[in-house]
């Protein structure tokens, strides 16, 4: 960006800063671009949106407010219309739709929309004890619940997995990204890496670590909202091993041994030929971080990707307690 001053070319420079919200302080990562000769610092709307999100995601956070992708998911599970949840629950069209949106509900209405998140008895009951339902979309409402009682039913030995490999932790935090645990985007990220690259599990979970982690740098959340810790190896995601083992069971991808030209006998990922990638779960943004994170360290092979992992503060700062890597170290990478 061009300063307004000088007409030259600014830096973008990130600082520490304090943003009182609600009358409560919180500290971020404030991003700006800074103009050498005037000393003035600038920002733009796309910059205010990011620096003011990193506030917005810290509340929701504290106070368990539900975050906008927990809102919209929830009233696309039911099928409900803007109009048909906003009857339910008693808000206004535009709130809720400006809450999918990402404004920030207040306590009253959050403490609302996370009881019925939660609770499918929670929302049942709002509906039966509604007068300005009528009969019949009371009916239709409860058959979409019951609908999606019996599909959670028969899923259940994926959701079982899916609990497993996301330690049973499904809220938004600091260690997710800020956003809530996807794991239908987790495993497609790696059959993009694998359609894309010759990648061994090691390598796998740095692609998809630098991938979240960037992501987050850029935009404030995370792809996946997968939680990375500081394996010895470098970071991974947790039970990394049982969601290999998964894909290749689901043969989503497969897993096959390779004999190198050292000697060395390894682990390889390659695709099945009937599953390719679903770019339609996917924000153009995260495509484009997966395509950089591709064409960043396509030549480099496990041991060296490893190695770079290692010279992260994200990873030296945890590795001896082997603890969670928190995402706000994504604004002290160094190799992406």
């Amino acid at each position: 960006m061009k300063s307004p001053i000088t007409g030259k070319e600014m830096i973008l420079q990130i600082e520490k800063s304090i943003l009182v919200f609600r009358k409560e302080e919180f500290e971020y990562n404030h991003k700006s671009y800074f103009c050498e000769e005037s000393g003035e610092s600038f920002t733009t709307t796309e910059l205010d949106e990011f620096n003011l999100n990193q506030v917005y995601n810290q509340y929701r956070d504290k106070h368990n407010v539900p975050f906008p992708e927990e809102i919209r998911e929830f009233r696309d599970k039911y099928s409900f219309s803007y109009a048909d949840i906003t009857k339910v629950l008693g808000l206004g069209v535009n709130s809720y739709s400006n809450y999918e949106k990402g404004e920030v509900p207040s306590l009253a209405n959050a403490a609302l929309l996370k009881a019925v998140i939660n609770s499918e008895g929670t929302l049942k009951g709002l509906i039966k004890s509604n007068n300005e339902i009528s009969e019949t979309q009371r009916e239709k409402f409860l058959r979409n619940i019951a609908k999606v009682r019996k599909e959670e039913v028969l899923n259940k030995r994926k959701q079982e997995l899916i609990d497993y490999v996301f330690d049973y932790n499904f809220l938004p935090d600091n260690f997710s990204g800020y956003k809530k645990p996807n794991f239908d985007k987790l495993i497609e990220m790696v059959v993009y890496f694998t359609e894309k690259l010759r990648v061994t599990p090691t390598k796998m979970n740095k692609l998809l670590f630098y991938s979240d982690f960037l992501h987050y740098k850029l935009t404030g959340v995370s792809i996946s909202g997968t939680r990375y810790f500081a394996h010895t190896h470098g970071p991974v995601p947790k039970k990394f091993r049982t969601l290999f083992d998964y894909l290749s069971d689901q043969q989503i991808v497969d897993l096959i041994s390779v004999q190198y030209p050292s000697g060395l006998v390894g682990e390889e990922f390659i695709t099945i030929p009937s599953k390719t990638f679903k770019s339609a779960l996917f924000e153009k943004s995260e495509i484009d971080i997966l395509a950089e994170i591709v064409s960043k360290f396509e030549k480099y092979n496990a041991k060296e990707i490893r190695e770079l992992s290692h010279e992260e503060k994200a990873w030296i700062d945890n590795e001896k307690s082997k603890g969670l890597i928190d995402y706000n170290y994504s604004f002290e990478l160094i190799h992406v």
